[in-house]
Formats: C-alpha cells, sequence, structure tokens
C-alpha cells in the first residue's frame, strides 16, 4: 500500500470535522466553564504534556493568539527550578511516577488554578501522577487523550489508574491505537496524528474560553505577536498581572 498525501489529508480533516461538529453541539462545554470560571476567579490554566503531548501545552501557554494566564509544566523544570543534574532528563522520564513531587515542588500553583493534561496513552507515570497530584490539592483536571489507545494499554502507575479514569472531563483527540493512521507497508505505520488534532483541540478551548469572556463584556487576556508594533508592550502589561505565577521560556 502507498499512503500519498492526500490519504493523510482525509485522516486530518475527517478528525478535524468530527472535533468541529462535537464542539459545536456542547462537547466541550464543560471544559470551557471549568477553564472561564478557573481565570475569572483569579486562577492560572495549568497545561502538561510530555513527549509529543508537549506540544499541546505550548499551544495553551504563551503563544501568540492565546490566553495570557496559562503556565507551561515541563519535567525539564526539575532541572531548570529544582536541583535534578540535566543527566536526569531521558526519555524514559515520562514513565516514573517520582518525578511529580519535585515537579510540582518547583511549579507555581494557586489555589484556582485549573490543569489540562494532555497524553496520548494516558498511562505514564508522570502523567498520571501530575493529574493525581491536581485532584488531591482540589484543582479540575481536564484531560486529552486518545480512548481508542489508553483502553488498550496497561497503567504505569502504581494507582493502576488512567488519565481519563482521574480527570473531570475528558476530550478524545481521535487518534488511533499506536497513533499511525496510515501504513507504506503490511503492518509499518506512518500519519502519526494526535499532534494535529490536540493543537486544534487546544485552540478550540482558547477560543471558547475567549468567547464566554467577551461575551460577558469583558476583554479577553489574549496574546497577541510580539512580532508586531506594540506586541511586546501589550503583552507585557498583562503578563505582569500573573507575576511570579507564569513562566515563559525560551
Amino acid at each position: 500500500m502507498t499512503a500519498t498525501p492526500s490519504d493523510l489529508l482525509r485522516e486530518a480533516q475527517t478528525r478535524l470535522e468530527t472535533l468541529t461538529a462535537r464542539a459545536e453541539a456542547g462537547d466541550l462545554d464543560r471544559a470551557i466553564a471549568l477553564l472561564t470560571d478557573a481565570l475569572r476567579d483569579g486562577g492560572v490554566i495549568q497545561a502538561f504534556g510530555t513527549g509529543h503531548s508537549e506540544a499541546f501545552a505550548m499551544e495553551i501557554a504563551g503563544r501568540a493568539g492565546g490566553l495570557i494566564p496559562t503556565n507551561k509544566l515541563a519535567l525539564r523544570d526539575i532541572v531548570l527550578h529544582g536541583e535534578r543534574a540535566a543527566e536526569v532528563l531521558t526519555g524514559s522520564l515520562e514513565r516514573e511516577p517520582w518525578v511529580v513531587d519535585e515537579l510540582m515542588a518547583v511549579t507555581p500553583v494557586g489555589e484556582k488554578d485549573v490543569f489540562v493534561i494532555a497524553s496520548n496513552s494516558g498511562v505514564n507515570g508522570s502523567i498520571v501522577g501530575v493529574a493525581l497530584w491536581a485532584k488531591e490539592h482540589g484543582h479540575p483536571v481536564i484531560a486529552v487523550t486518545s480512548l481508542e489507545h489508553t483502553a488498550r494499554v496497561e497503567p504505569k502507575h502504581p494507582s493502576g489508574k488512567r488519565l481519563s479514569e482521574i480527570a473531570d472531563v475528558v476530550i478524545d483527540n481521535l487518534a488511533p491505537y499506536g497513533d499511525s493512521t496510515l501504513e507504506v507497508s503490511d503492518g509499518i505505520g506512518v500519519g502519526a496524528i494526535s499532534s494535529i488534532t490536540a493543537a486544534f483541540i487546544a485552540q478550540l478551548l482558547t477560543l471558547g474560553v475567549s468567547r464566554a469572556i467577551a461575551d460577558a463584556g469583558e476583554t479577553p487576556p489574549l496574546y497577541i505577536s510580539a512580532n508586531i508594533p506594540g506586541g511586546d508592550e501589550h503583552n507585557s502589561v498583562l503578563e505582569d498581572r500573573y507575576r511570579d505565577r507564569i513562566r515563559r521560556g525560551a
């Protein structure tokens, strides 16, 4: 079988259309309400993902057109802001439950914050651990995961739980088991889709929260591009409202 660009476009387009229809039918409303309420109460949106799912957190926190009261957690924070040596940052770190205590110890979290956690598999130790930490400390959790994939793999956290079993709201990223949507030969998959659908979900959530705030007669706290005149000045004024509560790395 020869997979073509048109095949990949079809796989992506079909899923994006499904996500759009679900959003317009209200499937994201509860998540949007949790995020909006947190911001109105002075909270921050805490976004977390490991591996390729870190791209989802980057779509939520610190980008042009995105909400300013947002913070991106990353496993490297235990080196950048903690006491761990860089050698600990291996590909297997995302599977380790122990990393959570160190990560949250160096993360600024407020009482009204809400967590948005993305993981295609939803079973790795750090992902499940952060979700459990958030719930234990009274924070709502929104999960973005592949329901098809997570149902077919075993949890790696000692609790035996999946991200989808902890979260208050679960959003299916519609990725298939294994993430690949196409084959170039028997059993060899290509066309991973979870990053594409997760980015779209992040933008749907940002749009929904911004609309809710605007509909209430308020101005959504959104970034404008730093690469247009006045961008830095606009962004700095709003970032100052959340000084010491949000981080923006290089």
